[in-house]
């Protein structure tokens, strides 16, 4: 499968944000292939298209489907298996953040709520845990946050996010007004 120039610049640029999201420049290639692909594609196209070779395929779909982004049909008749990505665009931002959360800020959060439960013995023990304790804050606050965004429907998602610029306008309005109030 040949993809014009345009398109396999997107597919190479997935790879280089999918090594920000957590996985490897080619699972993330992989994936964008998929999401610009009208029809699922096989194990085979997807290495002919990126030149990749298909052990390097395999592992990337067990990458991909650890992170739900992808989903395995197949076609009458035919026994490979066909790949394409696991629901719509904000699905896949959902499963991409869920994922994120699983293995980066939960172990946080775990170690924090550790070291919180110590006592501190000394001024710079004391210092640290306030410190601890904001970060453990601010996380749980952005995990609370996040988790109510997930179950929003993408329409409403979408005009809260347009509404954003507008909410911090009418924030600092309202400062201002409480300043000169004082």
């Amino acid at each position: 499968m040949i993809i014009a120039p345009k398109l396999e610049s997107f597919v190479m640029h997935c790879g280089e944000m999918g090594s920000r999201w957590g996985f490897n420049r080619t699972v993330g290639q992989m994936y964008g292939l998929m999401i610009i692909s009208e029809e699922p594609l096989t194990a085979v196209e997807i290495a002919e298209t990126l030149n990749i070779s298909r052990g390097n395929v395999s592992m990337g779909i067990k990458e991909l489907q650890s992170w739900r982004l992808i989903s395995i049909s197949h076609k009458p008749k035919d026994r490979k298996e066909y790949y394409a990505p696991a629901g719509s665009i904000w699905d896949m931002a959902i499963r991409v953040f869920e994922e994120r959360r699983k293995r980066e800020v939960d172990p946080t959060l775990s170690v924090l709520r550790d070291n919180l439960l110590d006592e501190p013995t000394n001024a710079k023990e004391t210092y640290a845990q306030q410190q601890m304790l904001e970060i453990h804050d601010l996380l749980e606050t952005v995990t609370q946050w996040a988790g109510e965004l997930q179950t929003m429907n993408p329409d409403n998602l979408n005009t809260l996010m347009k509404l954003g610029s507008g909410v911090s306008k009418v924030l600092d309005i309202k400062d201002k007004l409480l300043a000169n109030n004082k």
